[in-house]
């Protein structure tokens, strides 16, 4: 539903606040830590993205990611990746690159920043034999320190705010989220028709149908931590390790199936046989006959 002719132009953020190490960047770093160099690194439709290179006291060379973005959409981007990359690392640190911080330039109060551990990567995806058990495994660790789902701060899909307000069930949690998307669809699309009663009929009945029997009968959901927006461009492996990193996350406490949607759409790289194999390592939500169905609702 994202408008995409956006990924067509040029990056909002200007170019030169990756030329220099702001002061407010450098406080973050370790005590002793001497900067030696900052370049542009990766691509982003958002953001820009640079390679800090340092020195820590032991002379050491020592790297961090940063990136940069601007305006009060950009404020909350960058504190929502860095309260979601804290969650995510805090429940599975093997699995995402160490967050540092997160705050506003010093010399530019309208630029925004977020900082956290620099891995080099192979650009590759992982592999079906370890990202998908390590997923489950941070979903497992990941249980809501409140039983509620949500989250404490907004966090953002790209440029978009999702609606994290903390709810006692699933189905409500959801049905805020999708409707916050379809709102924002329709402000940047105008009003149709046809559209209008597509959505009435995906949060009158479709969601109540494939959601509530989750929390019905006994069944319960527990509010899991999830990425929220895992497909194939926001994870890679480390060229170190060999192993799964998961980034560019937009947490919640969610169903963990949830986290699976981005698997679904056969354009993606990660696919099927990865749905397959996480299932081995945490089952279907019963009742498991609903969960293609669920699958494609969480895939809207």
């Amino acid at each position: 539903m994202v408008d995409t002719s956006i990924w067509d132009q040029e990056i909002a953020v200007p170019e030169i606040v990756i030329a220099y190490v702001d002061d407010n960047v450098a406080e973050k770093l370790p005590e002793g830590s001497i900067i030696k160099t900052i370049s542009p690194h990766g691509a982003s439709y958002w953001t820009r993205t640079a390679q800090i290179k340092s020195l820590d006291p032991e002379g050491n060379v020592v790297s961090y990611f940063l990136k940069v973005s601007q305006g009060d959409i950009g404020k909350g981007m960058m504190s929502g990746e860095f309260a979601s990359m804290s969650a995510l690392h805090k429940a599975m640190p093997n699995l995402v690159p160490r967050p540092i911080g997160w705050g506003v330039y010093a010399k530019e109060p309208d630029i925004y920043f977020f900082i956290c551990a620099f891995h080099d990567m192979t650009n590759d995806i992982p592999d079906v034999s370890t990202l998908p058990g390590m997923l489950a495994q941070l979903h497992k660790n990941g249980v809501s320190p409140t039983g509620k789902f949500g989250f404490p701060v907004t966090t953002y899909q790209g440029r978009l705010p999702q609606d994290t307000t903390e709810c006692d069930t699933w189905e409500e949690s959801f049905s805020r989220s999708i409707q916050r998307f379809f709102e924002l669809e329709e402000e940047s699309q105008g009003y149709e028709e046809e559209m209008a009663q597509l959505r009435k009929g995906i949060m009158e009945k479709v969601i109540p149908r494939l959601l509530r029997p989750l929390e019905n009968g006994g069944r319960t959901v527990i509010p899991r931590l999830v990425h929220g927006d895992l497909w194939d461009g926001n994870t890679s492996v480390d060229a170190a390790t060999d192993l799964p990193l998961i980034f560019d996350a937009c947490s919640w406490y969610a169903h963990h199936e949830y986290e699976l949607a981005p698997w679904r759409p056969t354009r993606h790289k990660i696919g099927k046989p990865y749905v397959t194999e996480y299932l081995k390592h945490f089952p279907i939500s019963e009742p498991a006959e609903d969960f293609d169905d669920r699958n494609a609702l969480y895939c809207v």
